[in-house]
């Protein structure tokens, strides 16, 4: 993830941070999913994103814990805003998620995704998912790829 100053095409700056926060809010007006399952998005800059997510009753599985389908579409959509966050459209190519400990009813889980690396059209993500108490619940490792075009047509693609 590149941190230095960026001009666009007229050499004009850019703002990192307003590109980001423009892609993260065009992609959460039509992300129904993550909406649904009462998501919301903390924190979103370039190639990093935080989503929160309460464990609700239907999210418990018959162990009376979150299925851990719920803790890793909470990971894959902090991945997600994380790896669009340069407003060009990106998807996943691969991921894995390690389950550490069990999210209950009740929890307020967060994820925080953080871009490790972005070179040419793939990029690599890592998402720690935690409960309100700060322990770990999940780690979650995405590869992603760019597709191109952008997601917020007003601002530049990085």
């Amino acid at each position: 993830m590149t941190t230095e100053a960026m001009n666009d095409a007229f050499g004009k700056p850019v703002d990192r941070h307003a590109v980001a926060r423009a892609a993260s809010a065009a992609m959460w007006a039509d992300d129904n999913a993550t909406q649904a399952l009462g998501m919301t998005i903390v924190q979103s800059g370039p190639g990093t994103a935080t989503l929160t997510m309460p464990v609700v009753k239907t999210m418990t599985n018959g162990h009376g814990m979150c299925h851990g389908g719920y803790i890793f579409t909470l990971a894959d959509s902090a991945f997600a805003f994380a790896c669009n966050s340069h407003n060009t459209k990106t998807v996943a190519q691969h991921c894995a998620v390690t389950f550490l400990a069990p999210a209950q009813l009740g929890d307020v889980l967060t994820a925080t995704a953080r871009e490790i690396n972005r070179a040419g059209r793939s990029g690599i993500t890592d998402v720690t998912v935690a409960n309100q108490a700060g322990e770990t619940i999940a780690v979650f490792r995405g590869h992603s790829r760019t597709l191109g075009g952008a997601i917020a047509p007003d601002h530049p693609a990085l």
